[in-house]
């Protein structure tokens, strides 16, 4: 350094430095923080914002050390708010920008937690036997890595489709095999959302296109119903109408004229014998519990508890869980149940 040039005395360097920013009126607000410190303030354990700010200044750009003016701050939080305020306000709505080593961890946790929620729940198709974490690690890169290419030939395929193909059932019914269905793509973690939400994409993926032969684990369920419902037919469109519409107050479509009624009459019989001719080629179950053990890929036991239950045990698949349970409910008003007895049946040893 030449002689006669000093650091200024009041420099003040940030080391350690987590930036919150917060944007409100137009404008970005920065504070300066300790990165330990705000996330105990965050969870309740520390109170004392001076422990938590490096300094006690709120700034348009912490980078730059250009602070925020008064009048930009009245104008976006208001007259009369003590600074006090304003800085718990953005501490606890605010951003946190965090640095390359930072994002790093945190990507490596999330992904962490990925890879042990995936490898639980999928299984070999044949063994019934999970996969290492490692395996499954491996399978997700090659997905990761082979995204572009991928995402680029299911685009293409789909542009070369004619329109006429559109109206495909199997886009209706979220058939991932079906020639027009865009398969999901695996592009890698990301910190915004939750490591659930992206084992679940990281799952549907991975069925999808199968770098490994994987398959979701069963659930083993219990489905408890009366046995004076077990051989009652199902309920009809009329009945399941009926049920959404209990008050029974008069339909908006009573107020219509009679051509319009007309008109939907003869689309709801084109419907309906539409209807029936599916049914009478995929044989739909006639009674309730056919329909039940419909649901369930394979029974376990089955018997009849006392003189007026009926209990099933089974192994179902995950997504069938919830169509599964809103039958039981609605057939049977309330008085059946399913009992989740395991989420994930796999073979370890």
């Amino acid at each position: 350094m030449p002689v006669g040039i000093k650091t200024p005395s009041n420099l003040i360097k940030f080391t350690n430095v987590s930036v919150v920013r917060l944007k409100k009126g137009g404008k970005r607000f920065e504070l300066a923080c300790y990165k330990n410190k705000l996330l105990e303030y965050r969870s309740g354990a520390e109170a004392d914002i001076d422990n938590v700010l490096q300094v006690h200044t709120v700034f348009l750009s912490v980078s730059k050390a250009q602070t925020a003016p008064a009048a930009e701050l009245t104008k976006a939080f208001g007259p009369n708010v003590p600074i006090d305020d304003i800085i718990q306000e953005i501490l606890r709505k605010g951003e946190v920008q965090v640095g390359e080593r930072e994002r790093k961890e945190i990507l490596d946790r999330i992904e962490k937690e990925v890879v042990d929620i995936v490898s639980g729940r999928l299984v070999d198709p044949t063994t019934k036997r999970v996969y290492t974490p490692g395996m499954i690690e491996k399978a997700l890169s090659q997905l990761s890595a082979a995204s572009g290419q991928l995402g680029g030939q299911q685009a293409h395929q789909v542009g070369d489709k004619p329109d006429t193909e559109t109206s495909n059932p199997s886009e209706a019914t979220g058939d991932i095999t079906g020639p027009q269905a865009r398969k999901p793509l695996w592009t890698g973690v990301v910190t915004n959302k939750s490591a659930k939400s992206q084992a679940l994409e990281a799952m549907k993926a991975l069925i999808a296109w199968q770098p490994i032969p994987v398959m979701r684990a069963r659930m083993r369920l219990r489905v408890t119903c009366p046995l004076t419902l077990l051989k009652h037919s199902l309920k009809t469109g009329t009945s399941a109408a009926s049920h959404k519409n209990p008050s029974g107050s008069p339909s908006k479509s009573r107020k219509k004229d009679t051509k319009a009624k007309s008109k939907r009459s003869a689309r709801q019989q084109g419907s309906d014998s539409e209807e029936s001719d599916s049914d009478t080629v995929t044989k739909t179950p006639g009674t309730v519990k056919d329909k039940i053990l419909s649901y369930i890929e394979s029974v376990e036991s089955q018997e009849a508890q006392g003189d007026d239950e009926w209990v099933v045990v089974g192994f179902a698949e995950p997504g069938a869980f919830k169509g599964l349970s809103e039958f039981v409910g609605g057939q049977t008003r309330g008085r059946g149940r399913v009992e989740v007895l395991d989420m994930a049946v796999t073979h370890e040893d």
